[in-house]
């Protein structure tokens, strides 16, 4: 039996793996918060690094570039729940209220839905709850 065909296929599904982690456990009975579904955090994913240009500011793996990280345990404008996330994509950050000195417009300068604004939310919900991913 060759070997090959394993090489090949374990890492090919460990990157599927990690790229919907937060889907796959949420299938398996984590929690997410009210609301929230598994593919709306798939869509959020989608939309963070596309057409929503969050990954412009927070970098592609969410870690912060201009914008802060998203994936730890520090909320520099809230205490990081759903709700408070899907306001502050709403709302942004004017230069009045920014901790860091980073201004963030609504939705991040995109034109993303409301529906969208959700999904982004509870993608990086996730990021920043590790329990739930």
């Amino acid at each position: 039996m060759s070997m090959r065909p394993f090489v090949v296929a374990v890492p090919a599904a460990l990157l599927w793996a990690g790229s919907w982690q937060s889907e796959a456990h949420a299938q398996a009975g984590q929690p997410l918060p009210a609301g929230v579904t598994p593919s709306m955090v798939k869509e959020g994913a989608t939309i963070f690094t596309g057409q929503g240009t969050c990954f412009v500011c927070h970098g592609p793996d969410a870690k912060g570039r201009i914008g802060p990280n998203l994936t730890d345990q520090t909320w520099l404008h809230s205490q990081g729940s759903y709700e408070e996330i899907v306001q502050q994509i709403k709302t942004g950050v004017p230069p009045t209220q920014s901790v860091s000195g980073v201004v963030m417009p609504p939705k991040g300068g995109s034109d993303i839905s409301e529906t969208q604004v959700k999904a982004v939310a509870a993608y990086v919900w996730t990021l920043s709850h590790p329990s739930a991913t």
